[in-house]
């Protein structure tokens, strides 16, 4: 039968039988494809079927079948590569939250892979562009031209013999990274695969991350995402990707061959590498914008349901920045967001989240609820159980900062200690206090209701600001090329440039600044906590002064792999590998000062350069420049060992050291000033040297000097 649009309602030599409401998405069973998809305030819903390359619809078939808010279908001899969309028919009343327009073709929240880009056209907003009544008129105009298609996927793989390394968080080592960042100018990645998960994946990159010691590589979004049109319109890209259009489907630039198995294939081979793989994870909001954006899914399936609306639903709330808040605290909306972690945890085989600005996740009515419907999903939830999660502790919206309130078994992102560290090194007056918070895992935060030490992700740089190189090169960002004047990105970065803005040749500049990246990453990976470290950082990568390059797909985005300093990887692997030696530095349990058992000591002992403890007065002396401290396994633990480590931060000039008197002898295992020299017995009378980090570990097979 041919329906009033000109289309057949039916396929060809396809069966048509109800199928049903579960699972939601779309499934192959070996005899066809069932789909099912949840509108509460449809009226009709089409599904429909596209030609194999999307560019020709075939069929607009009607989806009688409904139980409850599910429409479902089963279309039998359908195989996997069949490219399909919706059109939902509804009320058009943006006053009410309604903006249904079955002109619009929209994408299958629940869809596994999507074909084609997204074409920016007006074609793709619901109301008419440049109308007097803004969105409160209606387009009527078709969309499908310029929208992806979903595509049926295949749920096969050969995982083999994939397992999971399971790494402890306490010895987990993070590395935030970029899909194509990490990969598009490195030399050792087949030019055909570089920017794809596959060059990811790569042995150079393997062989890179394994030599370093990272044991998880934390990936910036991969869900399928949009490049804003106003980027388009400068001629930049969504390079970072938290604009997310699907919680299913990766995104398709980053793949060579438009498959699916390719994402798994970078992570079989990452975990045989034994490096796990964590994703950022973007459910806060959508790509689709404010009131004036495209309707691509989500605003056109069910508008009233997915966001978070006000005044009587015309606007949408507005707590991430990005236009629109998802509406976590409907059932079906959670529901989708737990289906997609338990999709990419069980057939993709990721490892972990970090969820972007997660104190939304948590937004109840009454305000952010660690105990809220988010929240108990996730803790009720068996598969995710066994992954890590991690929480960015904050949004935009009213009483969004929520920094150690998470409820365990989130860790969370500390821009405390990001800030500090930053401060300390800088030379700031008064700070040492805070190091010594950061330094012990920033217990006054996270120390509370049964949680560890590695609730604290620790780091100095991520992907939002400055890269370490920049970090000490620049005092003023320099974000021209986004084109918004240099207003974006954060103005307050506790930098300093050494004496000289930007790059300098100069070998005095040029030293201090590498002595400030050893201080900082030294400082990094003593810390009780989880290290993270930025791509990048550990060859001296700079974006040129800019710190907010979320639009810069090109050089400024990319690492530079062939100004690469070697030696300051080197040191990088070294500080990996001496936290991984010592236990010490990479405790579950927060140190209290408390006598341990097995010596009578306390397991953390703070200590002045002379050897003394320092005094109330010391701490907020803004000339106190230089803090010790004795580390040893927790009092709590009743554990045996004598393990210590005494580490010396010192901001200040040189001055003389005490050693303390609670080992038989200390050996020196690092000293930044000197990053080639080896591990060496520690003599009497030994000088801290300025603006230096030194470490020691207890020598018990030798007596006292």
């Amino acid at each position: 039968m041919i329906a009033a649009h000109g289309l057949p309602d039916r396929l060809s030599g396809h069966t048509l039988t109800p199928g049903r409401p579960w699972p939601l998405g779309v499934n192959f069973d070996g005899e066809g494809v069932n789909f099912a998809l949840f509108s509460a305030h449809a009226e009709r819903v089409e599904l429909c079927l596209f030609s194999p390359d999307g560019r020709r619809e075939l069929c607009r078939i009607p989806l009688r079948d409904r139980d409850g808010d599910i429409w479902h279908i089963h279309i039998g001899g359908l195989t996997p590569g069949t490219h399909y969309g919706f059109r939902v028919h509804g009320p058009y009343a943006p006053e009410g939250g309604h903006r249904f327009n079955p002109s619009k073709l929209l994408l299958d929240p629940y869809a596994r892979q999507l074909s084609g880009r997204l074409k920016w056209s007006d074609a793709l907003m619901g109301y008419k562009v440049g109308s007097p009544r803004a969105d409160l008129s209606f387009d009527p105009r078709d969309s499908a031209f310029a929208v992806p298609k979903s595509v049926v996927v295949d749920p096969s793989f050969n995982w083999g013999p994939d397992r999971a390394p399971r790494r402890p968080w306490h010895e987990t080592v993070i590395y935030e990274a970029h899909v194509k960042g990490l990969t598009a100018l490195h030399k050792g990645v087949e030019k055909a695969l570089r920017g794809s998960f596959l060059g990811l994946a790569s042995d150079a990159v393997l062989e890179h991350l394994v030599k370093l010691g990272i044991t998880a590589i934390e990936l910036l979004p991969v869900h399928a995402f949009l490049d804003d049109r106003f980027l388009v319109a400068k001629g930049l890209r969504n390079y970072w990707g938290y604009q997310s259009i699907g919680f299913f489907a990766p995104e398709p630039r980053y793949m060579t061959k438009g498959e699916v198995w390719e994402f798994q294939t970078m992570v079989r081979r990452f975990h045989a590498a034994g490096i796990e793989v964590i994703l950022d994870v973007v459910y806060n909001h959508s790509g689709e914008g404010d009131e004036l954006g495209p309707t691509l899914s989500f605003r056109g399936l069910d508008n009233r349901s997915y966001y978070r609306l006000r005044d009587g639903g015309r606007f949408y709330v507005n707590d991430t920045g990005t236009g629109n808040t998802l509406n976590l605290s409907h059932p079906m909306v959670l529901r989708m967001v737990m289906d997609s972690l338990r999709y990419w945890v069980e057939v993709m085989h990721v490892d972990g989240f970090r969820f972007d600005l997660a104190t939304v996740l948590g937004r109840e009515p009454h305000g952010f609820d660690p105990n809220g419907g988010f929240f108990d999903a996730i803790r009720q939830d068996p598969v995710l159980a066994r992954v890590k999660l991690i929480a960015e502790p904050w949004d935009i919206g009213p009483g969004g900062y929520q920094l150690g309130n998470y409820p365990h078994p989130f860790s969370e992102w500390n821009d405390r200690f990001r800030d500090g560290i930053r401060r300390l090194w800088r030379g700031d007056a008064g700070v040492v206090p805070d190091l010594a918070r950061r330094l012990l895992g920033s217990a006054e935060l996270f120390d509370k209701a049964g949680r560890t030490a590695c609730a604290s992700v620790n780091f100095v740089t991520a992907h939002d600001g400055f890269t370490l190189e920049d970090l000490v090169s620049f005092t003023v960002k320099r974000n021209f090329a986004n084109g918004e004047d240099n207003r974006d990105g954060h103005d307050d970065n506790h930098s300093s440039n050494m004496g000289v803005e930007g790059p300098s040749d100069d070998p005095a500049i040029r030293a201090a600044r590498d002595l400030r990246k050893r201080n900082l990453l030294a400082t990094l990976m003593l810390s009780q906590g989880v290290p993270m470290l930025l791509a990048g950082d550990e060859i001296g990568n700079s974006q040129q002064g800019n710190n907010n390059a979320y639009a810069q797909d090109n050089e400024i985005g990319w690492v530079d792999w062939a100004r690469a300093d070697d030696g300051l990887a080197a040191f990088v692997a070294r500080l990996i590998a001496l936290r991984q030696d010592h236990r010490v530095l990479r405790q579950r349990r927060f140190l209290h000062g408390l006598p341990r058992a097995v010596d009578g000591l306390p397991d953390v002992i703070w200590r002045r350069a002379d050897g003394a403890t320092p005094r109330p007065e010391d701490w907020h002396d803004p000339a106190f420049r230089c803090l010790c401290v004795e580390l040893r396994r927790a009092a709590e633990g009743d554990l045996t060992d004598r393990e210590a480590i005494f580490a010396v931060f010192n901001t200040g000039s040189a001055v003389k050291l005490t050693l303390p008197d609670t080992a038989p002898g200390w050996r020196l295992e690092l000293d930044t000033t000197r990053p080639d020299a080896g591990r060496e017995p520690a003599v009497p009378g030994l000088e801290v040297p300025a603006h230096s980090v030194l470490v020691f570990s207890a020598d018990f097979d030798r007596g006292s000097e």
